[in-house]
């Protein structure tokens, strides 16, 4: 079968879909702007609590809003594609709210709604992390951010020469924080100073999952699948993560990082204000910079829970292939893990297409022998660092 056993008219509404979500861009619209000089008033003591500025919303809620109610997922013919298109639309509606809600109390209850919470099997995974996984990485050389560009630009490269039509940049900018991907673009703070020693790992996260996966869904006749199904993240940053333990550079500083996340996303939810979070990382034996930028990722817009779903996604991945799942069909777009059934059908009748890309570290033999031993250790996680107590 062919692309054609979607009708034209679940295509327009499925492409309608996607332009919506093309149209914003949350995550930077939910991340302060000024995080780097309220990290440094905040080392400084010149703050007590830290009071971020967020950018301007180039489309307001009330446009992105009325341009979702104008689509009618009810409309849409394919039971497996309207499945899938309702639960996005429905998760839009959800992050149009959250952008009204931006910087309120109400932002918190509607972020949990989105990526849930830190659940107490989370936690225990985390607690066991800090408690056993003791070890760090010394600094070592670092990369600046020009240096770190460089190195995204041939890694794009690489993958220009398997595809020359993939269309994906790399950029840095002064209004992020960090490094991340926004579309087919790879963001990177000018301030950003990266590990040598993390750099590769952090380019198969962001380019080599992120990326990828976006390049692989835009080609898709079910376009969504490039912008994103409902709850993708998860999946999304569980995949990134594994191809750090695949390329064979998941530090313990980094899973260290991960159980922190969730740990502080808790903190959040449970009453603890920003200085509270903080010193509690500080006193797990966190560096202080590290522990702002941990606490504002969770704090930001008025309580973002997001990051507690990097351990939570890798842990459901690890526990997916410790069952026999491959991970072939993951590369076909940006989709949850609880979707694959869904995909594994539409793929099934031919609807969708092959992946244009495919991740470089998977190059590796030793690549796929790594992701097999981990997955042995989705119940413990801290075992994945070798000599953890």
């Amino acid at each position: 079968m062919s692309a054609q056993t979607l009708s034209v008219a679940d295509l327009a509404i499925d492409h309608a879909l996607a332009q919506t979500a093309r149209s914003m861009q949350f995550l930077l619209d939910v991340t302060p702007v000024n995080a780097d000089k309220v990290r440094h008033d905040f080392a400084h003591g010149t703050v007590a609590q830290p009071s971020f500025h967020y950018r301007p919303l180039e489309t307001s809620p009330e446009v992105l809003a009325k341009a979702l109610e104008n689509i009618d997922v009810a409309d849409v013919e394919d039971a497996t594609l309207g499945h899938l298109l309702r639960a996005k639309h429905r998760e839009l509606g959800l992050q149009i709210e959250m952008l009204r809600a931006r910087d309120t109390d109400d932002f918190s209850a509607l972020s949990i709604e989105l990526y849930g919470g830190a659940t107490p099997e989370l936690r225990r995974q985390a607690d066991n992390i800090l408690a056993r996984v003791h070890r760090s990485e010394d600094a070592g050389d670092s990369l600046t951010a020009p240096e770190f560009l460089e190195l995204a630009h041939s890694e794009i490269d690489f993958y220009r020469e398997v595809d020359p039509e993939i269309d994906i940049h790399a950029e840095m900018r002064d209004d992020v924080n960090g490094v991340m991907v926004s579309g087919n673009t790879l963001l990177i703070d000018r301030d950003v100073v990266v590990q040598r020693a993390r750099a590769n790992a952090l380019i198969q996260h962001e380019v080599g999952t992120h990326l990828v996966t976006q390049v692989n869904g835009a080609a898709q006749p079910v376009q969504v699948l490039g912008t994103g199904l409902a709850g993708y993240d998860r999946t999304q940053e569980g995949l990134a993560i594994l191809a750090e333990i695949g390329c064979g550079e998941l530090t313990p500083f980094r899973l260290r990082q991960l159980a922190a996340r969730v740990l502080t996303v808790h903190r959040m939810h449970v009453g603890a204000d920003f200085v509270e979070a903080w010193r509690a990382l500080v006193d797990d034996g966190f560096p202080k910079s590290s522990a702002f930028t941990t606490t504002m990722r969770a704090y930001r817009s008025g309580g973002l829970s997001k990051d507690a779903i990097y351990l939570r996604g890798l842990v459901e991945l690890l526990r997916h292939l410790r069952r026999g799942g491959g991970l072939d069909l993951l590369w076909l777009g940006k989709f949850s893990l609880e979707d694959l059934p869904l995909i594994r059908e539409l793929d099934r009748r031919g609807v969708l297409r092959p992946p244009r890309l495919v991740p470089r570290y998977l190059e590796d033999a030793r690549a796929t022998e790594r992701l097999d031993a981990a997955a042995d250790h989705a119940d413990d996680v801290a075992q994945l660092i070798e000599g953890a107590a």
